[in-house]
């Protein structure tokens, strides 16, 4: 039995099927933490880091005597759980986006949000701002690239699916020049090389302020998405019909966008541009769990964090310099879409 088979069963099956799939996901989940915290040059085991960890919990006051507790408490945990929430939110902004647009192609990148919070990041490398002023930077220009695709895409009054898509296009290609010519004015010898890394995506610099400096952003969008997660299901469903179920689909879209915009932004602001993440953990999602996004939300929150987090252990810990998140996400992801692309086109054109 394949996997499409297996999500086939599911999608029909029992609710026991469907949360032993849950209590696997999450024990991966659980796995993909314990072994970022402890694995890297100075490797701490599972039973060390508990012991570390409910320490700090009994006494989060008491000073860090030892290495490996400062290397758990202050390197590893604020990467790790940040990396997880990133991963979280990117996954449960494409899952929420492929519904509303009907389309299993569509990614956070599609409405140009990304590429606005990457020319807001390297404008403030580039005028030598750094901390909380960068992800500034990079939140604004990340909702302002939003509220310019809802400008374009507004015509008579109404916005047309086809519409965002193409106005997305257009200012994600806008921003991606802007950024081109913020690397073509950089001093190659300071701010250029430090631009380029960090378009390429990275939890380096992962401090517990900058963890509760994101937080809020994450947090908001991936509540508001769950709650929205019914309503999911409706705006799935052609205009009229979502009208005829007293859903306002040009509204509640807006919604749905909004949320996306602030997790895109702001994973944009804290670690730079992470791609497919939003276009591959949806689709693994959906084969496990099926399309009801009552489901198909929470499972892609809890894959999207234990994959990336998982990428982020790989990507520090393959070779003495760490590997940008983008190239390796790049790598994994593009083989993975493609295969599961032509699973799904010859599902659906079969004879």
């Amino acid at each position: 039995m394949n996997m499409t088979e297996a999500g086939a069963r599911l999608h029909g099956g029992t609710g026991a099927l469907r949360g032993g799939m849950f209590a696997a996901m999450v024990a991966a989940l659980l796995a993909a933490l314990i072994f970022s915290i402890g694995a890297g040059r100075f490797s701490v085991t599972p039973g060390r880091i508990a012991e570390i960890i409910l320490q700090w919990l009994a006494n989060p006051s008491a000073p860090l005597e030892s290495i490996d507790q400062r290397i758990v408490l202050l390197v590893r945990m604020p990467r790790v759980l940040i990396a997880a929430v990133s991963g979280a939110a990117l996954a449960v902004g494409g899952a929420a986006l492929q519904g509303v647009f009907r389309n299993p192609l569509v990614s956070p990148q599609v409405l140009g949000i990304s590429q606005g919070a990457a020319f807001g990041g390297a404008l403030a490398i580039l005028l030598g701002y750094a901390g909380v002023t960068l992800l500034g930077f990079a939140f604004f220009f990340g909702l302002s690239a939003l509220v310019i695709v809802g400008l374009l895409a507004r015509i008579n009054g109404r916005t047309e699916i086809v519409t965002v898509i193409l106005s997305g296009m257009v200012v994600g290609a806008l921003f991606a020049a802007l950024v081109s010519i913020v690397q073509f004015v950089a001093d190659p010898n300071t701010s250029l090389p430090a631009i380029v890394y960090w378009l390429m995506g990275s939890f380096s610099t992962a401090t517990w302020a900058r963890f509760w400096l994101g937080l809020p952003g994450l947090a908001i969008g991936l509540v508001a998405i769950w709650l929205f997660r019914y309503r999911l299901n409706l705006l799935s469903l052609e205009d009229t019909e979502a009208r005829s179920l007293g859903v306002n689909p040009d509204r509640e879209r807006w919604y749905v966008f909004v949320a996306t915009a602030l997790m895109t932004a702001t994973s944009v602001a804290v670690a730079g541009i992470i791609g497919w993440i939003g276009l591959v953990v949806p689709h693994a999602a959906r084969i496990l769990v099926g399309e009801d996004h009552r489901v198909l939300i929470p499972a892609s929150a809890i894959l999207g964090a234990a994959y990336l987090t998982f990428i982020d252990t790989l990507a520090r810990t393959l070779t003495s310099a760490e590997i940008p998140l983008g190239v390796l996400t790049a790598l994994i992801g593009a083989p993975v879409f493609g295969i599961l692309l032509r699973r799904h086109f010859s599902r659906v054109n079969q004879p």
